[in-house]
């Protein structure tokens, strides 16, 4: 196994400057490689190569190019994660109101597995999920500001406190085991189908995730592939043998899932503030066009008349 040996900051720049890279000002470039670590941002090379068997740089790739798809990336990715905790709150809002009306809001009302799927298959799954409810209510009776007042002043915690402290991941895995009456009431809100939330939630949960933990996103790929949508259709995306050749597993069928589940001014603003980063990278490319990145994120050169399309066409 080769090992890895660690270069400082002089020797980080002269392997860039080898590779092809043009550094116009050294120090600015290393102060960039000790704050932003030459490991991530090496993860942003891709675009800038000939092409990935060769890696050798396009002519005239330099050092604020590849910084700029960097930044390009962390400013998406903060929108769209900003847009995902909203998505996030709506469905635990929604979901403990729909749940409280209907099994009370005492923890031993409702997480009983009888107000769950009876489903002989899916049994196992809502024990489970009840223990790590009841676990959280345990770990955080004491410790979260709001679980800590309903402890000390009713003795219990209604589950529209609760959700506050639940991950997406678990109140998406719970949405998974309710009642199919009861997700159907929760999807009726939404106007979207049962079937379609089933596999939106962990495409939702995993790029909450990827925002928050700084992972690159604009070229992520889902590993499932959304179905088709009307928004599909209106916006023309191409097609190949017969196949969307954009939003189906990529960048883009995120944005169209954020279009179905937030509010029409909320994703509208998204897409206002997403299109001036965009447009802010293409004013730093120069070595390649903004078409290459849009297109490794999947987005039709149309993709901001998603914002203007009423949700009541589907």
């Amino acid at each position: 196994m080769i090992e890895k040996k660690f270069k400082n900051l002089d020797e980080q720049i002269e392997i860039l400057k080898f590779k092809g890279v043009i550094i116009q000002d050294e120090d600015y470039a290393k102060e960039v490689l000790l704050r932003e670590n030459y490991f991530f941002l090496s993860g942003y090379r891709y675009p800038f190569f000939e092409s990935r068997e060769n890696k050798k740089y396009i002519k005239g790739t330099s050092f604020e190019e590849i910084y700029s798809l960097f930044l390009f990336d962390r400013a998406f990715r903060n929108v769209l994660f900003k847009n995902l905790l909203i998505i996030e709150n709506n469905l635990k809002s929604i979901t403990s109101y729909q749940l409280s009306k209907k099994y009370g809001y005492r923890e031993k009302d409702y997480l009983k597995s009888r107000n769950f799927t009876q489903k002989s298959d899916k049994q196992r799954q809502v024990n489970d999920l009840i223990k790590k409810m009841k676990r959280q209510i345990r770990i955080n009776g004491g410790q979260h500001t709001a679980t800590q007042h309903y402890v000390s002043n009713y003795g219990y915690i209604p589950l529209w406190i609760l959700v506050k402290v639940l991950s997406f991941g678990i109140v998406s895995e719970m949405f998974t085991i309710l009642k199919p009456e009861d997700q159907e009431d929760i999807c009726d809100i939404y106007h979207i189908r049962v079937e379609d939330m089933m596999m939106y939630l962990p495409i939702l949960a995993n790029y909450r995730n990827l925002c928050a933990h700084e992972e690159i996103v604009y070229e992520n790929k889902t590993q499932r592939e959304i179905d088709d949508t009307i928004f599909h259709q209106l916006l023309k995306i191409e097609k190949k043998d017969g196949e969307y050749i954009y939003g189906k597993n990529d960048l883009f069928a995120l944005i169209i899932i954020m279009k179905q589940v937030l509010k029409y001014e909320d994703f509208l603003n998204m897409t206002l503030e997403l299109e001036k980063i965009i447009d802010n990278l293409a004013y730093n490319l120069k070595t390649i066009s903004i078409d290459k990145i849009l297109d490794k994120m999947g987005f039709p050169k149309n993709w901001k008349e998603l914002s203007t399309i009423e949700r009541s066409v589907d």
